[in-house]
């Protein structure tokens, strides 16, 4: 069965506010099943976990719970999954999980294409233990992150590579495969950030070559939880623990503070929202989950195609990157006009957009030196009129 748009905007009663939401950088809309179990788990998970009572075991189910779902969507074994409240949390807490000592005389490779979260801790620790900083740049053509440079950049010495899987701001979809390899030969720890992935394609850290994956459930629909996943459980608990119970075992050790309940039980319908956007997909939710991100991945290249060759033929609209290979994430300028009153005027016309996203890429692409860069990205419930209307907008400013 094709994939059905109209069916999926059902499943958003936000999408009756009249806006047109091209910003799922800042968070997909939230869907109906997502919302009423966060607002039941508030009512019914306000237990710790860990007592023997009916709450706090049912706030021990709604964790392993949360685990299975990370561990469905990313093909990962679930005792390998630690939960946070965000990326920088998760991120943070690795770094400050590994060794000082195998630092000394090291060094981290970093990206300009990664959101901050997946940088600034590794920058913080390296810092702190005298590491060097190592920096993959973004292609100033196409904004894609080639990954022959890593060949130089990864020796005996790097301690970690960080990147990420799918830019926020131009989508360039990154080949980890290439650099696991050379992060592996050199012992390596490869950190993939693929939080700007999730939404619309299957993830299998086994099949990505990563050690660590990382995605934050916001960026699908789902509370703001963050979860990483190990490849390998033995990796992990080889790691300092971070948690406040000495007893802690498994990805405990990496939690620090217990969850709440209800934003969990939200990441876990979030995930089960994933598995339906096809209702034709059928089999244990792994399955589901793929089969369902295939049908959004198909619908989407379609509409981002259409959206950048919308945006192409305006004439005072240039795109920030060339790239083909991408996640529904666009970056522009419009010549003439700085890019928050370009998203003022957007915002008039009812559209939602971002202005100035934080970004080394967008800075190394020279966004800055033309007002700075609107970036809008697409939903599994984004249209073609959504995009005409956009284009109509920005015609409006010229």
């Amino acid at each position: 069965m094709a994939f059905d748009v109209a069916h999926v905007r059902g499943l958003f009663p936000s999408l009756g506010d009249g806006w047109i939401h091209l910003d799922p950088q800042a968070g997909l809309q939230i869907p109906d099943s997502v919302a009423s179990a966060v607002s039941k788990g508030f009512r019914q998970l306000g237990a710790a976990p860990g007592g023997v009572y009916p709450a706090a075991r049912a706030s021990a189910e709604v964790v392993d719970g949360a685990r299975r779902a990370i561990a469905d969507l990313m093909a990962a074994d679930s005792a390998a999954v630690v939960l946070g409240p965000s990326r920088s949390a998760l991120v943070s807490g690795l770094a400050d999980a590994m060794p000082a000592s195998s630092w000394l005389g090291g060094n981290v490779v970093l990206s300009r294409q990664d959101d901050e979260p997946n940088i600034v801790p590794w920058l913080r620790v390296a810092d702190r233990h005298g590491a060097r900083t190592r920096w993959a740049e973004v292609d100033v053509e196409t904004g894609a992150l080639p990954t022959w440079q890593y060949r130089d950049l990864i020796d005996e010495r790097t301690n970690v590579v960080a990147v990420t899987l799918a830019s926020s701001t131009v989508g360039a979809i990154t080949d980890v495969g290439a650099i696991a390899t050379r992060a592996r030969a050199a012992g390596a720890l490869l950190v993939v950030d693929a939080t700007s992935a999730a939404p619309y394609l299957p993830l299998d850290i086994g099949e990505l070559g990563a050690d660590v994956l990382i995605v934050s459930a916001e960026r699908w629909g789902g509370p703001r939880v963050a979860a990483m996943g190990f490849r390998s459980a033995a990796a992990m608990d080889r790691l300092r623990s971070l948690a406040m119970d000495p007893r802690a075992v498994g990805p405990a050790r990496l939690e620090p503070e217990p969850h709440q309940g209800a934003l969990l039980a939200g990441l876990v319908a979030s995930v089960e929202h994933l598995a339906a956007l096809d209702d034709d997909a059928i089999g244990k939710r792994r399955r589901r989950v793929v089969t369902a991100l295939d049908g959004v991945n198909e619908y989407l290249r379609r509409l981002t195609f259409y959206l950048t060759s919308t945006l192409q033929h305006l004439n005072q609209v240039s795109l920030v990157g060339t790239v083909e290979d991408r996640v529904p994430a666009v970056s522009f300028t419009f010549d003439g006009v700085s890019a928050d009153k370009v998203v003022r005027r957007l915002a008039d016309n009812g559209i939602c957009a971002l202005a100035d996203v934080p970004s080394r890429a967008l800075t190394r692409l020279g966004a800055g030196d033309f007002g700075g860069a609107v970036t809008v990205g697409l939903g599994p419930y984004s249209t073609p009129y959504e995009v005409d209307h956009l284009a109509r907008a920005l015609g409006s400013l010229g």
